[in-house]
This record gives structure tokens, C-alpha cells and sequence, in this order.
């Protein structure tokens, strides 16, 4: 199997003081197509990037919150994001701040006590360790977003406005091809399925061979009923894809499902990242089963 083209990941750190909005903006981003992960411990950074680099580009947007919760490894942070950035990944740091007064108020109003306030600590002690701890990283920030006189909805939008798609932006399309026996994809935003076409498997010459092989893709092809599905798909997508950039998705993934994931799927998806790519519109082909038993 040919390995889809592997497109960067893009890796947003958030971090901050505690009561300044992390919890809002990393739900903003979630909205935004990103895969989050709260509390994340700074050495573990490297290893999310890794796996992400093996989901075919259904994973290609990462958000993590990295903070003074994270006390053994805290202070690794700048030596560890200056490696990722000097390695060409595609990061960014993004520090939430806000006022020690609207903190105070905040924690008054949730009845909360602060992380770091230690044993009778005071919630203004915590707010000073706390920024205490996160000074290298705050230097480390490509953005600052003081929250204190923000609301969570306009937080919510400000960070919103700056990781979703607007309607010039290109969409990111990846078509996946599946076998329905080994489950749908993660990340799958529509599913369609091709078990109506006649079934190479059935054809002797054909059935150890897969569809990318020429005889396959043609005897696939070659059935009426699969270039009336190409063409309605297209003009479908044709009226999809706008709408979806217009509303701020910034990626979709279409999976082609067969039974085994290896004759009708797999010429059909191909097929289909052919003619989006003549249309203008790149695409990244996945084959997730075509090698499966």
C-alpha cells in the first residue's frame, strides 16, 4: 500500500494561569476540527505528533494544554518546544492571561481553590506561584489573549476566528477506502457504501489482486452503475464542499466502504481523489485495508 502524502501536523500549545479560559479555548478548538488532550505532560508532546503521523492524515490537527499542573516536567517545556519548532514543526504557543483581580473574583464565584495555593495558602499565593512557574513559557508564546474582560462565548469566538477555515481558505479532503467487516473510520464525516457494484472478489483472475491493480480498477469502472455513483457523487460534492468552507470546517474526510476494504472501495476511492484533483482540489488517498487477511 502506498502511504497517503503526509501533510504536517499543526500542534497548538495551549497554557496559562488557571481561571483564564483554558478549558473554554481548548473546547473552541475541538469545535474547529482539532484533537485535544487536556493536561498533557510537555515530554509526552513529541510522542502525540508520532502517533498522529500514523492515522493518514485523519489526525493532522492537535491542540494540547500544557500548564503548572504538570510540575515534574514543567520546566523541560522551552528546551522541548524549541526542538519541535527547530525540527520545522508546525507549532504555535498561545498564553491565556487575565487579571489577578477577575482571577480572584473568578475563583470567589466557583467556591474553587487554586492548584497552587499549597496548605492554607491564599487563592492570590497560588496565582503568584503559579505565574512564577509559567514565566519561560509565557516568553515561549507566540500570542498573549488577556480573557478579563472577555465573556466565555467571545473567547470562545475570538479563538474560534483563528484556527476555523473562512471561506477563502482551502479545504482539506481525505477519501478513505474500508472493508465494512474491520468498522467505520475514526474521523469519518461522510460514509458511503459500494457493496452494490459487482464484487471482484468472485472473479477468479481477480480476487487475489486488489484495487489499484489496472484489471480490478477497470472491471470496477467498467460497470455502469459505478460511473453513475462517480457522477451524482461529484456533482454532490460540487454543492457540499463550498457550503462546508463557508460554514468553517476546514477539513473533511468521505470513506468508500466495500466488504473487505480491497477490490470495490479501493477503486472507487481512487478513482474519486482522481477527478476532486482535476477539479482543483488536493486530496489525500488512504487504502485503509487493502492489505488486511
Amino acid at each position: 500500500m502506498t502511504a497517503p502524502p503526509a501533510a504536517p501536523t499543526q500542534l497548538v500549545v495551549l497554557t496559562g494561569v488557571s481561571g483564564s479560559g483554558k478549558t473554554t479555548a481548548l473546547r473552541a478548538l475541538e469545535d474547529a476540527g482539532f484533537y485535544c488532550v487536556d493536561n498533557l505532560p510537555v515530554v509526552l508532546l513529541d510522542k502525540l505528533l508520532e502517533l498522529s503521523g500514523h492515522t493518514a492524515g485523519e489526525v493532522s490537527r492537535i491542540a494540547a494544554v500544557v500548564d503548572a499542573r504538570d510540575t515534574r516536567f514543567l520546566g523541560e517545556a522551552p528546551r522541548i518546544l524549541g526542538e519541535l519548532r527547530a525540527r520545522g514543526v508546525d507549532l504555535r504557543v498561545i498564553f491565556l492571561d487575565c487579571h489577578d483581580e477577575a482571577l480572584v473574583r473568578r475563583y470567589s464565584e466557583t467556591r474553587r481553590r487554586h492548584p497552587m495555593a499549597g496548605e492554607g495558602g491564599t487563592v492570590m499565593d497560588g496565582i503568584a506561584a503559579e505565574r512564577l512557574a509559567l514565566e519561560a513559557l509565557r516568553a515561549l508564546a507566540d500570542e498573549v489573549i488577556d480573557s478579563t474582560a472577555l465573556s466565555v462565548h467571545e473567547l470562545k469566538r475570538l479563538v474560534s476566528r483563528q484556527f476555523s477555515a473562512g471561506e477563502g481558505a482551502r479545504l482539506g479532503v481525505t477519501v478513505v477506502s474500508f472493508g465494512f467487516r474491520y468498522g467505520l473510520p475514526s474521523h469519518a464525516d461522510l460514509v458511503l457504501d459500494v457493496r452494490f457494484l459487482p464484487n471482484p472478489y468472485f472473479v477468479p483472475a481477480l480476487r487475489p489482486l486488489v484495487g489499484t491493480d489496472p484489471a480490478v480498477r477497470d472491471f470496477v469502472l467498467g460497470q455502469p452503475d459505478a460511473q453513475a455513483f462517480l457522477e451524482r457523487l461529484l456533482d454532490f460534492g460540487g454543492f457540499l464542499l463550498p457550503r462546508y468552507r463557508a460554514e468553517g470546517k476546514s477539513y473533511l474526510t468521505i470513506a468508500i466502504g466495500c466488504t473487505g476494504g480491497k477490490h470495490r472501495s479501493v477503486a472507487i476511492a481512487g478513482e474519486l481523489a482522481r477527478r476532486l484533483e482535476e477539479a482543483g482540489q488536493p486530496v489525500r488517498l488512504w487504502h485503509r485495508d487493502v492489505e488486511k487477511e
